[in-house]
């Protein structure tokens, strides 16, 4: 790809902005989402490896977890760019600052920096703390001075301000300068409802911005599906810090998401974001932090997803083996990412070609023909290997003339016994018991190998079985991992016999590929899908090392 021109940041945006990472608490309010203290201590690794500047751990004294989290953060975390905060609330109504227990708490955490939230709308003042005004506003100033005076910095998330804002704009910039009187470090306006848009938040921001005398920052929902834009856009109106989570993960449908959001900044608006050479670990760190929090990574994200420099339609790949920036709009690799070709029965030659020599497999004209037509004949029957890369590129060294010789299979068999449940309503007898047990016959090296293996279903029992035949010639397979299995019926109305396809993802620890196996016999498909995965992993273990 051609190298991109410089950034020109646009007249009246901030030069830097921070980034205010609040995945461990906020993301962690997801439906789903429940981080051990051992997953906290791990993502603020990751993000500290991408260098964002601040990460919020939690809020201390709130539960056990948090409080474990603080305390061995303190020995366990070494953080190189990244300063750990902890989170929580002003004073109570009508109570005293040096006696809060929630202010104890964010002292004891001992981080440098705290943060805390507070109203900053009047309807939430009145209805939901059922106090006066002028005690609202104290409740925040007393907070911040009592932090103040025990030396924190002291970052104000001014909570349901836009809201307020729009309401009683008065009472929420009375909340504020009170906050930056009191030494406040940064005034944060919150979207708690995640009900604004564009417009509206550079408008509300920039004007917040001329009114007060202390830095400003957003936190943002993404309850309209515009978290990001509107993160944009509070830079726009003169924000320099920004809260939100890696993969946008929140209550209700998220926070803004961070990945997007430090990716424009960066390469879109000339506005500096990460320590230098840290935006290419973005694609590896939301990730990683996917993995952590056990969901998918969408592979549509913006910038970081799988398929985000994914090309299938024959006019791109085409243009892209002319110029590389036909059809990207940034060089994949400055996030960390890197373009794809996908492969299927609408593929034509160019696109075979591109994927050969990405790969690294020299392919003649004679044999790329003969793979189009394969790929259309196998896609037909079922296969879809535009989702299953490892395999696609078996099928393609073997067209190559590559074969591996790993083993042989001579038979495989699989037994399941019902050992206990009543077999029909599993809700009448919980106890239901299931054992699977699989044997593997190959010939590994000249000899021949019989194996047995036990799992918990089909899949699981061959491949311990498998693995077992072949664990003294490959060690390497210790490091694989099958993290995923998934099964599609195809043409369901032929019902019990209907073909079906398997899909398995395996993982050596760092990197993560996906095998395809189709069927009548559901594992028939599990065993093709199973065996390439393993072969897959035993070719690139050089590269694994």
């Amino acid at each position: 790809m051609s190298t991109p021109d410089p950034v020109v940041r646009t007249a009246g945006l901030p030069a830097a902005v921070e980034i205010y990472d609040t995945t461990l608490r906020d993301g962690a309010q997801l439906e789903g989402i429940s981080l051990t203290v051992a997953d906290k201590l791990r993502i603020a690794e990751q993000l500290d490896r991408l260098g964002v500047h601040y990460i919020e751990g939690g809020w201390p004294g709130s539960n056990p977890k948090d409080e474990e989290f603080f305390a061995r953060a303190r020995t366990e975390l070494n953080l190189e760019r990244s300063r750990l905060v902890a989170f929580g609330s002003t004073r109570r109504v009508n109570g005293d600052a040096a006696g809060d227990a929630t202010l104890a708490n964010l002292l004891a955490a001992e981080t440098e920096v705290v943060c805390i939230v507070g109203k900053a709308s009047a309807y939430h003042v009145t209805e939901a703390l059922r106090t006066s005004l002028d005690e609202g506003v104290a409740m925040v100033a007393d907070s911040i001075r009592y932090l103040k005076s025990h030396g924190r910095t002291v970052f104000f998330d001014a909570e349901h301000f836009f809201d307020g804002y729009r309401d009683d704009p008065e009472f929420s910039l009375r909340v504020l300068h009170a906050a930056a009187e009191a030494g406040a470090d940064c005034l944060v306006l919150c979207d708690t409802n995640g009900g604004s848009l564009p417009g509206q938040v550079e408008e509300m921001v920039a004007a917040v911005v001329a009114a007060v005398d202390c830095e400003v920052g957003v936190h943002l929902h993404n309850d309209t599906g515009c978290g990001v834009a509107n993160a944009l856009a509070g830079v726009a109106g003169g924000a320099t810090q920004v809260q939100g989570t890696i993969n946008g993960y929140g209550e209700r449908v998220g926070n803004c998401d961070l990945v997007p959001i430090i990716a424009n900044l960066t390469l879109k608006m000339g506005v500096e974001t990460l320590p230098e050479g840290r935006l290419a670990e973005l694609t590896s760190v939301a990730h990683h932090v996917a993995e952590l929090v056990n969901f998918a990574a969408d592979p549509q994200q913006p910038y970081v997803g799988t398929t985000a420099f994914a090309h299938k339609a024959g006019l791109h790949t085409s243009a892209i083996l002319r110029r590389s920036d036909a059809y990207e709009h940034i060089d994949p690799e400055l996030v960390g990412n890197g373009t794809r070709f996908l492969v299927s029965e609408m593929s034509g030659r160019s696109t075979i070609e591109l994927k050969a020599n990405q790969l690294g497999i020299h392919l003649d004209g004679e044999v790329l023909g003969e793979i189009v037509e394969t790929l259309k004949e196998l896609e037909y029957a079922g296969y879809h290997f535009e989702a299953a890369d490892a395999s696609l590129e078996l099928l393609m060294r073997a067209a190559s003339g590559w074969s591996h010789d790993y083993f042989t299979l001579e038979s495989f068999s699989v037994n399941v016994g019902h050992r206990s449940g009543s077999g029909s309503r599993a809700w009448n007898d919980v106890a239901v018991q299931v054992e699977t047990e699989a044997t593997v016959k190959v010939h590994v090296g000249g000899e021949r190998v019989v194996a047995t293996g036990e799992g918990n279903g089909p899949v699981n029992a061959l491949d311990s079985a498998l693995r077992k035949a072949l664990g003294d010639r490959f060690p390497e397979l210790e490091r694989l991992h099958l993290t995923d299995f998934k099964v599609r019926v195809l043409e369901a109305r032929q019902g019990t016999g209907a073909v079906t396809r398997v899909l398995i993802d395996t993982t050596n620890g760092e990197r993560t590929w996906t095998t395809i196996g189709v069927s009548e016999n559901i594992i028939e498909a599990s065993w093709q899908a199973l065996v390439d995965s393993l072969v897959f992993g035993i070719l690139h273990t050089d590269d694994q090392a």
